[in-house]
């Protein structure tokens, strides 16, 4: 991957979690860097923590889309403003606002992000959606 060719939050989602049928090794390593580490509401996990939470999401999600509301790319650095709205395997829905604030590695995937999620619907057991394995 060339800096050409950055990765973003919306592409990354998408093919981690609504692209049925997409390996997630293979998802994983087409958007994020092998020292990838992430940060979600002040809980930090490296790369194998991140695709064990991948794997849980990837049991418990049935459908969504990502929006992106805002986006900004200066240098190695991303930011973003999305919502994710998901319909779980139990036919319940959630609808996330995630604030993002990512380093990219010299070959466009991430290296570092560090995310703070807003619950804005599901249930009180969907709140730590974003960083459940």
């Amino acid at each position: 991957m060339t800096t050409a060719t950055r990765t973003d939050i919306a592409t990354a989602l998408t093919d981690l979690l609504f692209t049925p049928g997409l390996d997630l090794a293979e998802a994983v390593d087409r958007h994020f860097a092998p020292d990838y580490r992430q940060r979600t509401d002040g809980s930090w996990a490296d790369r194998a923590e991140f695709t064990a939470h991948i794997a849980h999401l990837r049991e418990v999600v049935a459908s969504g889309r990502v929006e992106v509301l805002d986006e900004l790319v200066q240098g190695d650095r991303y930011a973003d403003r999305h919502v994710v709205d998901v319909t779980k395997t139990d036919g319940s829905t959630v609808r996330m606002e995630v604030y993002v604030f990512a380093e990219f590695s010299p070959d466009g995937r991430f290296r570092r992000l560090e995310e703070t999620t807003l619950m804005l619907r599901g249930g009180e057991e969907d709140r730590d959606l974003g960083s459940a394995r």
